[in-house]
């Protein structure tokens, strides 16, 4: 093998390991975060866990991936350490996939359909196909699918030049050595082991050996060991992700670790003692690129079903090399972990939860600050402090993990849900400031022992009201993206405002005839401005997320529309509201 045939090697190597991620991000970005979530949530059962676990990986093309997400999951409080068991041994499964669809390139035959089936018939098609739908087409979706059978494409032609590039190979006496050394099956998993930890794809490892197959030089004695050594090597990446995380995710790495060491050892153990007593005539025989995947497969089912059962032992073992021996200290936003971001569809959805979070506590301090002019309480006092802080918490995290999510290929839609959460995340916290400016003047108001006259009281009990209706209206429209809802939001903010006047006028009649006094009067101002701020804010909120959705509407001209007399939706909401918080004479 000259210098040349090195090179084409190198670079059929270089396209099949490019084909497999290109084909990987494009199958991620089809499922639009989708596939995370499901991960998320349906894993109440270990049977559920392990097809779940197998299914997506096989879309991903990565069990690597689908490890490191388990450990985002975990890291993250969304998953607990005895479901992602299930999970990670699906991924297993899951991996084998890829060394099926190699196989094709195995098939040997003069027959129409088993042409049709090599890879040299179909992927140029596929190829032109795809590249079709790249250039040509506008959808997202579609040029996602151009990539995908690109990436496909791709694979395929590298693997083939790759395995054509070592077929000399085979006339070497020295290659043919090299293999015969890793019939020691402690060598064969240490080559196995190595060689997947540096590409950091188990995929692309028995790949790689399915290629070398094709040589005949390669024996299944040296090929099982191999193998073997693929599993266990393929565990780097999510150890290397556990590092930083909490100690649950490091167990969750450390799970994914012991499953495939255990599973390999078990596997020789059996497997060699067996070939002791019977010989198994097949060990001496070349192995063939759809032999690899038989064995690549039958390895990771059996050790899932043996192992499934101790899936508790696992976790226990994990839990006693990473004992509880303090209390962690967590301060990053639940859900939000940059291992996500490797999946952008599926970052912005976790973003888009902890946006919500974020929203609850902001509107759950803003409920609870109100209820201190009726009942004075220093342990709502010092949730409303706690809760501010969380929020202000929020914005921060939020803020810097969008940023981040920016610099991805994001989806339309993915796109607009960066900008809505990036535009109301401050709405949000700006709220919980009010409720903190409410909660001071309800201090205020208490140690002075002040009380607001009835007439006072049953205004303030109306504009309470609305404000509770147009928060959780708001609210409500953010969660489900309701532009339906979103758009009765600035009717009855316009309400709030004439509210906000009214009440002030009605206090000043009250200060001229002598039933209010001026102080009284500072904190009712205070209070009703903050009120009114509140409204301004789900007027930004809503507005924003009909504009982002309307693609470009700009907030003032939307609102300088929404008010023209001719505007009858407006104008019936308007009068709606109107009537419904009227303020007694």
């Amino acid at each position: 093998m000259n210098i040349f045939g090195v090179l084409t090697m190198i670079g059929g190597l270089a396209m099949f390991l490019y084909g497999m991620h290109v084909m990987g991000d494009g199958l991620a970005r089809t499922s639009g975060g989708k596939l995370e979530q499901i991960l998320e949530k349906f894993t109440s059962s270990p049977l559920k866990a392990v097809l779940l676990g197998a299914g997506v990986t096989a879309v991903i093309q990565s069990s690597s991936a689908t490890t490191v997400m388990v450990v985002g999951f975990v890291n993250s409080g969304i998953m607990k350490l005895g479901q992602a068991v299930g999970i990670i041994m699906g991924a297993n499964i899951g991996t084998t996939v890829t060394s099926w669809l190699l196989s094709l390139t195995g098939i040997q035959g003069d027959n129409i359909v088993l042409e049709l089936l090599k890879p040299s018939s179909f992927t140029p098609v596929l190829a032109i196909i795809g590249v079709a739908m790249i250039l040509f087409t506008k959808s997202t979706r579609s040029k996602d699918i151009g990539t995908i059978m690109m990436g496909f494409a791709v694979l395929m032609f590298g693997m083939e030049t790759m395995s054509g590039a070592v077929e000399p190979l085979a006339k070497v006496p020295e290659f043919t050595r090299l293999f015969t050394m890793f019939e020691n099956p402690i060598l064969g998993v240490i080559a196995g082991t190595v060689l997947t930890a540096v590409i950091q794809s188990s995929s692309a490892s028995v790949g790689i050996l399915q290629a070398l197959c094709r040589t005949g030089a390669v024996t299944y004695s040296s090929a099982i060991p191999i193998i073997m050594g693929q599993n266990i090597g393929t565990c780097i990446t999510a150890l290397l992700s556990g590092i930083g995380a909490t100690k649950n995710a490091k167990r969750a790495a450390l799970v994914h670790f012991y499953f495939n060491l255990i599973g390999t050892v078990l596997f020789m153990v059996v497997f060699y003692s067996a070939n002791a007593l019977i010989d198994f005539a097949f060990m001496g025989q070349a192995a063939s690129v759809a032999g690899i995947a038989v064995v690549h497969s039958c390895f990771n089912i059996a050790a899932t079903l043996i192992l499934i059962p101790f899936r508790n032992g696992l976790v226990k073992l994990a839990t006693l090399t990473i004992p509880d021996y303090e209390e962690e200290s967590k301060t990053e936003v639940h859900v939000l972990d940059e291992r996500f971001l490797e999946r952008p569809s599926f970052a912005v959805a976790q973003a888009k939860k902890a946006a919500l979070q974020m929203a609850e506590t902001s509107k759950e301090a803003f409920m609870i600050s109100v209820g201190l002019f009726k009942k004075y309480d220093e342990s709502v006092v010092e949730r409303i402090k706690e809760l501010e802080g969380v929020v202000d918490h929020y914005e921060d995290e939020i803020g810097t993990y969008l940023m981040k999510i920016g610099n991805a290929e994001l989806s339309q839609e993915d796109s607009q849900s960066v900008s809505l959460i990036l535009h109301c995340i401050g709405d949000f916290e700006r709220i919980s400031d009010h409720a903190y400016n409410i909660m001071e003047t309800a201090t205020q108001f208490h140690k002075k022992d002040q009380k607001f006259s009835d007439k006072a009281r049953a205004e303030l009990k109306i504009y309470h009201k609305a404000l509770k209706d147009i928060v959780d209206m708001t609210f409500e429209a953010f969660a489900n993206s309701d532009l339906n809802l979103a758009v009765c939001v600035e009717p009855l903010e316009e309400v709030i405002d004439t509210l906000n006047d009214e009440i002030k006028k009605k206090h000043i009649k009250r200060l001229r005839k002598g039933k209010c006094t001026i102080e009284l009067g500072f904190i009712l101002t205070d209070l009703i401005t903050n009120f009114e701020r509140v409204a301004d804010h789900c007027s930004n909120i809503a507005v924003c997320l009909i504009q982002i959705h309307a693609d470009g509407y700009e907030m003032h001209e939307y609102l300088d529309k929404l008010k023209e007399e001719e505007n009858q939706f407006f104008t019936q909401k308007y009068k709606e509201y109107r009537k419904k918080y009227e303020l007694p004479s």
